[in-house]
C-alpha cells in the first residue's frame, strides 16, 4: 500500500470516528448516561 492510499484510509477512518461521536451527542439521553457513569467513578 502506498503512502497516498494509507493517508486516505487514515483520513477516512478519522472522519468516520468524528461523525460517529457527533451523532452520539445528538442524543441527550446518551450524554446524560455517560456523564452519570463518569461521575459515579468519583
Amino acid at each position: 500500500m502506498n503512502h497516498r492510499a494509507r493517508s486516505a484510509l487514515v483520513t477516512l477512518a478519522v472522519a468516520l470516528v468524528l461523525a460517529a461521536v457527533f451523532l452520539a451527542y445528538l442524543s441527550p439521553h446518551l450524554v446524560v448516561d455517560l456523564a452519570n457513569r463518569v461521575w459515579s467513578c468519583f
